[in-house]
């Protein structure tokens, strides 16, 4: 690149976006110094004259940086303060909003150009450096645009010919809060898109939900039934519930950017998908009959209007209907035609609903000497006084008259529940929903109280009934020149508790009223058919009920769920239809409060499992409080409907138990996990202070398995007798010429644990980076596990081909034994005959190790050197190996060799049927030969097996040995179907078998007879592996055992469906790894699969309680 002033250099091909170049201070100087047409071989400048070494004397490191959006449009001058650039930087015409690139001119100057991928130069602390000062942007994941990134660990760590790795979002992570910033600018740059602030979009919403009919029909009948005090009682108590819950609300929505969804979102975010499913979709429909209960409402109260006038079109229940069907109809226009247009309408409403409560309180202070007889004297001590006290008729009690106004405190949520379309959610929802509880509690005390003083409990509405008899006459309206007493038979009209309309006779306009309820019934019935749609809308998106994503889908700027609003449309629509909503009211209030319920226990749930990610901005909560609320609610579910209560708990038990059978793929950091992880730890600790004991022993395994696909059949089996008994880990050793990449190590890590957890295999995958194959195994060996939660037993396949392959990778085999009998691990080789390893096979078998299924991949495989054992227990990468991962689908036909061994891979996965588990029981090892059969046997798939035990003896003493070990059995609780005591062990193996041992080890002897003694001392040395005479001399009655007994076996167990046998130990340093291979490769050679066990001589078993 040209090295001319103020010109800026080239990014080179294939660098990185962070690189070190050697530059001097000014291109003049550079000029000067380089002949003209030469080439600094350091940075690839043309440049004048002179000498290279002057140039390297005179240069200092400057760093390259390539960032993408560091500033905003308008603040780059602050942010040049910020990061210390002198003051006369300039910004070109053509620099954008998002992209800034600061470099050196060579004048002296600082220029801003436009860049996404070339180079800046950053001075950040008086230093040249590529480190990023703290960012907000850096924090946010982002899918509209470029994502803003600080430099990775890679990038600023890795040497500077790396190519470093592109960093990715964590497994499972969901998209935070700039998507939906970035989003939201380019909606607002196309059409802009509607939010609210916390007036019109919370506290508007909310007081026209909680102000609903209840407040004009039924707040005087309640003063009349449970008089002043009790009213206030219990509006406080609904007002305590609501208010609890309105702060634990402000808790959840301030920690952390609101996306829409409202009460769904909040709890599923808190507590996790089996909840938040739950409630997600009972609070959808909850909303969307409540559209129904409210235009039914309505539509009554037109209907008593026509009635009136004598206008009815058929009867008064199609009527109801008919105005119904209309009502909705046209709500749903104003819905669809967008949140603007609602959010207009309810403006419209708040103005009349408030017009009507103030024509209520004028109308106190109108007394009309035409409204005394109906009961309407005025503020009155004497009426006071006497509605102070409760007066319960027609059976009703404290808590029916509390059950039937608690639904009108609900609503606290109708500014939640569009929490997607606030302009911040954070401060308009605990700000909005609170201000509301205040306003609408007040407005209802204050209502309470003025209905009590003005207004008597029973009037005839007959003007004549004036006081003639002052004796009988006692009651408040006597006092006032009224006789009322008929009205204690019955059959009165007027007062708070007979005339529901009593509103409409004090206001100073009684119509005004009539718009009231309207305006209340109306405005709720808007909030909800706008609520139902986008509860439902948020659920969908999350896939958490699958066959709903349709209704996912949004629409316009403001991502209007339309199919969502013609569902809630069609729910509301049939509930009118029905026309009677009495019965399913009560469960529509409590669908309301198990919401409630849920969110209060969300906080106390959050706030107990400690999390550091849960930090509300929100500080006036209690987790105590909110478990308090949590049970009020569950209470007053009962108060209000006990049958509705039961039938909305079981309708969210089903739906917790079915999405926690499903188990959508999500991860919320959900305070359950939170708490999971804090009672593990807190158990784990625990443990560690608890010496292990003989009863408790549990085989916890660490089996060599690679990749976990790789050997099924090693994989089952061992899972087999661990599954929700003991510990069972995965090992995978990587072995690698390059250095180690530790994303693609990550990576691979999260795919194969997700792999185990779809298969339902309980395990852990553990893979390690080491330089060699026995190095690896002691890193896992020593450093597996957690605690108490460690390994003790060591399971690998037998190595099948290990004859043909390279010796040294058999002594690094026989060494990981070794290393495992010091580490006092138990020890089991799994053998198949067909092999294990089936990695290297391009079969039908699906084996990848991802949820998703890319098209036309079936298979994995890897491409393993020659040199490689393919049934090893430690799986050999290289560099040029292919990925284990994923493979495309291979047409060609498998081999008979490779069918039958994707048959035997597959043989322990399934139901075994009858037959024997042959326990070949001939040294005490400490049990752990005996417990792992027996352990088999209480599995499912084993069940139908029988242990058969095998030990050895004298032949002169059969019987006595039989029942020394029936009693040793019986004493340990261990069935078993027959004992055999092999006499003959101890006989000649026959002649033929002998010479095929003594063909097998002939490749692997030093024969140092036949070569001088210091040229065999240095084979040795070379060859540790080699077999000497006199160590087949020394342990030659050894090698005849296991040829006999491999005939035994042959004998007893040929149709056993498993071999547990005791494993022959080699001494350290005495017996060379060829001849120990040799002695397992005789005693298990041609016989069903057999599992070689060896303990660590401690005790697992005991027959002590």
């Amino acid at each position: 690149m040209s090295g001319s002033p103020g010109q800026k250099p080239a990014l080179r091909p294939g660098s990185s976006r962070f690189q070190v170049d050697l530059v001097t201070d000014t291109e003049t100087e550079r000029t000067a110094t380089l002949a003209p047409g030469t080439t600094d071989g350091t940075t690839g400048l043309s440049s004048g004259p002179g000498p290279a070494a002057a140039v390297e004397e005179e240069s200092k490191v400057r760093f390259r940086m390539g960032m993408v959006g560091f500033f905003d449009g308008g603040g780059l001058g602050s942010a040049m303060d910020i990061l210390g650039l002198p003051p006369d930087v300039s910004q070109g015409p053509d620099v954008k909003s998002d992209s800034v690139s600061l470099h050196s001119t060579g004048t002296g100057h600082t220029q801003a150009s436009d860049t996404h991928s070339n180079t800046y130069y950053m001075r950040t602390f008086g230093h040249n450096t590529i480190d990023a000062i703290p960012n907000i942007d850096f924090y946010r994941q982002t899918a509209a645009g470029d994502k803003m990134a600080r430099p990775s660990l890679s990038e600023l760590h890795d040497e500077l010919d790396k190519e470093p790795f592109e960093e990715s979002l964590a497994n499972g992570e969901e998209l935070t809060a700039a998507e939906e910033a970035a989003a939201l600018a380019a909606k607002e740059a196309k059409g802009g898109s509607v939010k609210f602030g916390w007036v019109k979009g919370v506290l508007i919403r909310c007081m026209l939900n909680i102000w609903g009919v209840m407040l004009f029909i039924r707040m005087s009948w309640i003063v009349g039934q449970a008089g002043m005090v009790l009213t206030i009682g219990i509006i406080l108590m609904a007002t305590v519930v609501t208010t609890i819950t309105g702060l634990s609300t402000s808790a959840i929505a301030t920690n952390g950017f609101v996306r829409g969804g409202g009460a769904y979102y909040l709890i599923s975010r808190s507590l996790g998908p089996e909840f938040g499913g739950s409630i997600g979709l009972i609070f959808a429909f909850a909303n969307a009959v409540a559209v129904a209960m409210y235009v039914v409402g309505f539509a009554e109260t037109v209907v008593e209007l026509l009635n009136d006038v004598d206008a009815l079109m058929f009867d008064e229940t199609n009527d109801i209907r008919i105005v119904g069907v209309l009502t909705i109809i046209l709500l749903l226009g104003v819905s669809v035609a967008g949140m603007e247009w609602e959010a207009k309408a309810q403006i419209v409403l708040l103005v009349i609903l408030l017009a009507a409560i103030a024509n209520y309180f004028i109308g106190t202070f109108m007394p009309m000497e035409s409204k005394e007889q109906k009961g309407f004297f005025g503020y009155n001590m004497a009426i006071f006084l006497e509605n102070v006290g409760p007066d319960f008729r027609d059976d009703e009690s404290f808590f029916s008259v509390f059950a039937i106004f608690f639904p009108a405190a609900t609503g606290i949520l109708a500014g939640a529940n569009i929490s997607g379309d606030l302009t911040d959610p954070q401060l308009a929802i605990p700000k909005g929903t609170l201000l509301a509880i205040l306003v609408t509690g007040v407005t209802y005390v204050a209502v309470a109280l003025s209905t009590g003083a003005c207004i008597v409990r029973d009037a005839t509405g007959d003007h004549n009934d004036t006081v003639t008899d002052t004796v009988n006459c006692t009651d408040a309206a006597c006092t006032l020149g009224y006789d009322f007493s008929i009205c204690k038979e019955g059959g009165c009209q007027y007062g708070l508790i007979n005339d529901f309309q009593v509103m409409s006779l004090v206001s100073g306009f009684g119509p005004l009223i009539t718009a009231g309820i309207f305006s209340a019934t109306l405005s709720s019935a808007l909030a909800s058919l706008v609520s139902a749609p986008k509860v439902f809308q948020a659920l969908c998106k999350d896939n958490i009920y699958p066959g709903l994503g349709m209704f996912a889908k949004g629409y316009g700027k403001n991502n209007e769920p339309l199919r969502g609003y013609v569902l809630t449309f069609a729910i509301g629509l049939a509930f009118i239809l029905i026309g009677d909503l009495n019965i399913i009211a009560p469960i529509i209030s409590n669908f309301f409060l198990a919401s409630y319920a849920l969110i209060n226990f969300s906080v106390f749930h959050a706030s107990l499992a400690n999390s550091p990610g849960w930090r509300p901005s929100f500080k006036y909560y209690n987790k105590w409080v909110s478990l308090a609320g949590a049970v009020l609610c569950c209470v007053v579910m009962f108060v209000i409907t006990w049958w509705a209560a039961l039938v909305t708990m079981l309708i969210v038990l089903a739906l917790y138990i079915y999405v926690g059978y499903k188990k959508p793929d999500v991860n919320w950091g959900s305070s359950t996990q939170a708490l999971i992880y804090n009672q593990a730890l807190t158990h784990c600790l625990h443990l560690t202070g608890v010496e292990d004991h003989i009863k408790n022993f549990r085989p916890q395994c660490l089996v060599m398995t690679g990749y976990p696909n790789s050997r099924p059949a090693l994989l089952h089996l061992v899972h087999s007798f661990t599954k929700n008994i003991a510990l069972m880990v995965c090992g995978h050793i990587r072995t690698v010429s390059r250095r180690p990449n530790f994303k693609e190590l990550a990576q691979d890590h999260a795919r194969c644990q997700r792999w185990l957890h779809k298969k339902g295999i309980k395990a852990f995958y553990t893979p390690v980076f080491s330089d060699n194959l026995r190095h690896g195994a002691q890193v896992l060996l020593q450093a597996s596990g957690l605690g108490r939660l460690k390994p003790n037993t060591l399971v690998m396949g037998f190595k099948n081909n290990w004859s043909d392959g390279e010796m040294r990778d058999v002594e690094i085999y026989v060494n990981c034994i070794h290393d495992a009998f010091d580490l006092q691990f138990g020890v089991v080789i799994l053998r198949l005959q067909e092999g294990l390893d089936i990695s290297h096979i391009q079969g039908p078998e699906e084996l990848l190790l991802s949820h998703e299924k890319p098209a036309q991949e079936v298979v994995v495989t890897v491409n393993l050197p020659k040199e490689s054992d393919t049934d090893s227990c430690l799986l050999k990468n290289t560099s040029n190996q292919s990925s284990p991962l994923i493979m495309k689908e291979i047409k060609s036909p498998l081999s008979l060799t490779d069918q039958r061994m994707l048959e035997s891979s597959q043989q322990f996965k399934k139901r075994q049927g009858k037959g024997t588990i042959d326990v070949w029981w001939l040294f005490d090892d400490g049990g752990l030969t005996l417990l792992i059969p027996y352990l088999l046997t209480n599995k499912k798939k084993w069940g139908d097996c029988r242990i058969r035990v095998f030990v050895g003896g004298k032949i002169n003493r059969i019987d006595h040995d039989r029942r020394t070990m029936a009693y040793l059995l019986s004493r340990f609780r261990i069935d078993y179907s027959d004992i055999n005591v092999l006499g003959d062990i101890n006989t000649k193996p026959k002649k033929h078998n002998k010479l095929t041992f003594k063909e097998l080890i002939e490749p692997y002897r030093l024969k140092e007879d036949d070569m001088e003694q210091e040229a065999a001392e240095r084979l040795k040395a070379m060859e540790p592996w080699r077999i000497t005479d006199n160590e087949l001399e020394l342990y030659k009655a050894k090698s005849n055992r296991q040829i006999r007994l491999n005939e035994l076996l042959k004998e007893h167990s040929a149709t056993a469906k498993l071999i547990v046998m005791s494993m022959p130990l080699a001494r350290k340093g005495t017996v060379s790894s060829a001849l120990y291979m040799c002695w397992l490769e005789t005693l298990s050679k041609d016989l069903p699969p057999m599992l070689l066990v060896r303990g660590n001589h401690q005790s697992v078993l005991t027959f002590y309680s």
